[in-house]
Order: C-alpha cells, then sequence, then structure tokens
C-alpha cells in the first residue's frame, strides 16, 4: 500500500508539471492530509499494543474518509473537463478506499470493511467507465490504425468493451467499428478537433509557423495525437486491471467474513511446503461448504 501511495503521488506531481503548462493547477495539499492517513495506517498494523492500534487505525479512517470526499469531488471534475489528470485521481480514491477497508478489517469489522469495499466499487467503477469513454475518443476505430499495427489489435479493443459489457466479442465490436473506420477516413479533421484534453491539449504543442494554436491542418497536433494514442491505451488497460484488483479485494473480505474467521487468523495462513509448478507461491482454502461470493456490482 505505501509503495502504491508513494508512486500515486510522484503521478500526481508529474501531472501537476503538466497542467501548470497549460494554465490549470493542482493542490497537493489534500494528497499530504491522505499521505498521513496513510501513515497512521501502517502504525496501526505494527503497533504491539492493541488500544494503540485501534486509537491509530480510527485516526487514520477519519482521514481516509476526508480524502474520498474530496477526491470524490476532484475526479468528477475532472471528468466533466476532460483533463489529462482523470486517472490519477480514480487511483488515489480506490487507494483511499482500500486504505479505509483495511483499516476497518485491523478492527476486526468485517461487515464495515465489506461495505465500505461495495460503496466504493459502485461509483469508482462509474467513474472509471465514464473515463473510458472520454479515451476511446468520438471515434475508437482510431485505435485500430495501420501504425498500430503490433501494438493493438480488435481482440485488445474488444477486451476494453467486455469489461463495459461483458456480451461484447470480436464481432460486435467489429461491427461498431466497421462504420467509424470510413467515419475517420471521411472526418479525419473533426476528429482530431473533438480529441479531449485528457489525451493532447492544444496548448501543449509548440508554437509554429501557423501560430500558437495549431490546427490538424498544421500536421503538429496530428502528429502528437497519434504518437500519444498507444500510450493512452495502456492507460486504459491499466486502469481496468486495477479496478479488478479493487474488486478481488472485496470478493477475498466477503471469504473472511462468511468463513468466520479473523483477519489478523487469516494473514496468518501460509501456503503449503508441497512442491508446486514452476515454484509458484499458490494456496488453496477449501471451505466445507461453498460461499455465496457476490460479484461487486
Amino acid at each position: 500500500m505505501w509503495l502504491f501511495a508513494a508512486e500515486i503521488e510522484n503521478q500526481l506531481k508529474q501531472a501537476g508539471e503538466l497542467l501548470n503548462k497549460i494554465n490549470r493547477k493542482i493542490d497537493l495539499s489534500f494528497y499530504a492530509n491522505f499521505h498521513a492517513g496513510i501513515e497512521l495506517a501502517l502504525n496501526a498494523f505494527t503497533m504491539t499494543r492493541v488500544e494503540n492500534r485501534r486509537s491509530s487505525a480510527l485516526q487514520a479512517i477519519n482521514r481516509f474518509l476526508e480524502a474520498e470526499h474530496i477526491y470524490k469531488d476532484y475526479t468528477v471534475n475532472e471528468l466533466s473537463q476532460k483533463s489529462p489528470i482523470i486517472d490519477k485521481y480514480i487511483l488515489t480514491l480506490s487507494l483511499a478506499y482500500i486504505a479505509e477497508a483495511r483499516c476497518h478489517l485491523e478492527l476486526e469489522e468485517h461487515e464495515t470493511a465489506l461495505r465500505r469495499f461495495q460503496e466504493g466499487a459502485k461509483f469508482i467503477r462509474l467513474l472509471l467507465q465514464k473515463y473510458i469513454e472520454v479515451m476511446l475518443t468520438s471515434n475508437p476505430a482510431a485505435y485500430l490504425h495501420p501504425q498500430f499495427k503490433g501494438q493493438i489489435d480488435l481482440h485488445k479493443l474488444t477486451q476494453i468493451y467486455q469489461w463495459i459489457d461483458p456480451n461484447f466479442n470480436e464481432n460486435t465490436v467489429f461491427e461498431i467499428q466497421r462504420e467509424n473506420m470510413f467515419k475517420l477516413t471521411q472526418s479525419h479533421d473533426e476528429w482530431l478537433s473533438s480529441l479531449p484534453s485528457a489525451i493532447v491539449d492544444r496548448s501543449e504543442i509548440q508554437w509554429g509557423i501557423f501560430g500558437g494554436n495549431p490546427t490538424p491542418f498544421t500536421g503538429r497536433f496530428e502528429k502528437e495525437a497519434y504518437k500519444r494514442l498507444p500510450q493512452v491505451f495502456e492507460v486504459m488497460e491499466s486502469m481496468i486491471e486495477t479496478n479488478r484488483r479493487f474488486e478481488s479485494y472485496q470478493t477475498e473480505v466477503q471469504a473472511i467474513s462468511q468463513l468466520g474467521i479473523s483477519f489478523h487468523d487469516w494473514l496468518k495462513l501460509t501456503p503449503s511446503t508441497e512442491i508446486k509448478p514452476d515454484s509458484a507461491e499458490l494456496m488453496y482454502i477449501i471451505p466445507s461448504k461453498s460461499l455465496e461470493l457476490q460479484p461487486s456490482i
């Protein structure tokens, strides 16, 4: 959790430098408060005296609740502006929910941890879906441009759509993009003009002979847009994978609760010493009766 927080903080700082270039600011003071919450949580997980662990965990929970409230508003605002920092805020919000739930587990409040996970999962998934829709652009067929051969294909694009709706397959995605491919050719400049700042902002492009606000016809903006699309696609894939992990944490909490085992005893479970394929660290937990694990959404 600590490494995850440090990575997000680094990304927020980098995003702040980018936003400064386009005359927008990011206040890292709220993140400092969140960072303090993580410090309190780590103390709660390592202190030896139970009363100290409980006190530190409760203080951390209050910090995380405040962070969730703040970053909800931040993320919704950045989504409305289609800014380049949306993914950082979604990740920060996800970490806030995970950290809060972990503190509830430290207090052996399994049901509270699960409820907070469920509430967070619904909201984060909604935010992430809106983010994905923004990053797919007004014409997702752009990601199937010939220059991305070997980087992005129909299978990868289908996986993005399947996260939104599991009923999608490669045929349905192709049918959606069939007409889009022709539209991209016929209305290429219109598509470029509609690209959100989350992908590329015009003010980022250096001045040229056509001035400081390049049009698609200068070629400078177009070149930068296509250069970024593979990176943008990787970010979408990474965000979806992170969201799946978030939801898997929720499933784990459900299992702990239904098994009736304390969280601290759960942490003590270790894999058996038998030889495993490829030295994999595998551990199977076989309950005496089937668990009724519910999907997060």
